[in-house]
């Protein structure tokens, strides 16, 4: 019976350890500079649209219909340095 009281103060030193890493992240994480939700979001909205737009560029032949992904992609580009600019 020894043995398995043993299990159980290893396991409760493990979760106590852990529950110490976790505050330590919580408190480093506050203590940086805070970032807005709504703007990180759309910055990733933003690339991930500018993926798509350069994965069917790649696939377009037309010249003016990769003219117009060219000047799509310009501009989300555009967008998302005037986003992180203001972080």
């Amino acid at each position: 019976m020894g043995d398995a009281g043993e299990g159980w103060i290893d396991a409760e030193a493990r979760i106590q350890e852990r529950m110490e890493e976790l505050q330590e992240e919580r408190s480093r994480s506050h203590t940086g500079p805070k970032k807005k939700p709504e703007q990180t979001r759309q910055v990733a909205s933003l690339e991930l649209a500018r993926r798509e737009l350069e994965r069917q560029r790649q696939l377009v032949a037309h010249p003016m219909r990769r003219a117009q992904l060219d000047a799509a992609v310009a501009d989300l580009d555009r967008r998302i340095a005037e986003l992180t600019n203001f972080r």
